[in-house]
């Protein structure tokens, strides 16, 4: 008989999802939490205290780092994996969700911030992800998720650094998963559409934009952070088991459009 508690439950596991203190990321850690995982954040400028309340009301344990993910090289990453297990447990699932994004024509994008862009959006993620994979390899399970985005796919418009960054994304899922799926380890993605965050403040704020936006979804809305989080406890799950490279597209509608 299929079980949905145990195929979709998380009970005994834990997770560390990078940038929840809102958005995406706090929806992803509170819904990781609800289905039965204790959950580790990171924050940086945000404080996370109300990521945290949130875990404990859906009965997990909650812990936060502080961590500036744009600093992070391959031995910082080792040593914060370490002291995460050291401090929180082994961790089971990983959630490379924190980016972010500097809009600029392509002709003015400057250096700085297309470094900021690449330090957090990409190196973080392959610094952590291989740190993490490590363990997990190790005991012979294991779950990487990763936050790409609609633009791992398409150009976008002015944002030239957020849209390389999350094509690498895209390929780094795949050649993770080739080495690791056989070793219990999954590796996948997913590529929210457009979702109502901070990251699309701007967007929405602008009228035109916004009604172009909107005349391309066949759902005719923005999407919520709990769409994508929905999708991340599956991935997460033993749902997913047999589900390896993947880049989920939680859009809407818009890339069959």
């Amino acid at each position: 008989m299929f079980d949905v508690q145990t195929v979709f439950g998380l009970k005994g596991q834990r997770a560390l999802v990078t940038g929840a203190a809102g958005g995406i990321g706090q929806a992803i850690a509170v819904a990781l939490a609800a289905a039965g995982a204790d959950v580790a954040i990171t924050w940086n400028r945000e404080p996370a205290d109300e990521t945290l309340s949130r875990i404990a009301a859906a009965g997990a344990r909650g812990h936060a780092v502080q961590c500036d993910l744009a600093t992070l090289d391959a031995a910082g990453a080792n040593m914060f994996v370490e002291t995460l297990a050291a401090d929180f447990g082994p961790i089971d699932i990983l959630v490379n969700n924190a980016g972010i994004i500097r809009r600029a024509n392509a002709l003015e994008h400057e250096e700085a911030d297309w470094r900021a862009v690449m330090s957090t959006n990409l190196d973080a993620v392959w610094f952590l992800s291989q740190a993490a994979a490590r363990p997990m390899v190790a005991r012979g399970h294991g779950r990487i998720v990763t936050v790409a985005s609609l633009l791992s796919y398409q150009g976008g418009i002015r944002v030239p650094g957020y849209t390389a960054s999350k094509h690498a994304v895209a390929g780094l899922v795949k050649a993770m998963a080739n080495e690791l799926a056989a070793k219990g380890v999954s590796v996948n993605g997913i590529a929210p559409g457009y979702i109502s965050t901070n990251n699309t403040k701007a967007l929405r704020e602008d009228p035109d934009r916004s009604r172009q936006i909107l005349e391309r979804i066949p759902a005719g809305r923005w999407g919520q952070p709990d769409d994508i989080a929905a999708a991340a406890v599956f991935l997460a799950s033993k749902a997913a088991e047999y589900v390896h490279g993947h880049i989920m597209v939680v859009d809407g509608g818009w890339m069959g459009r």
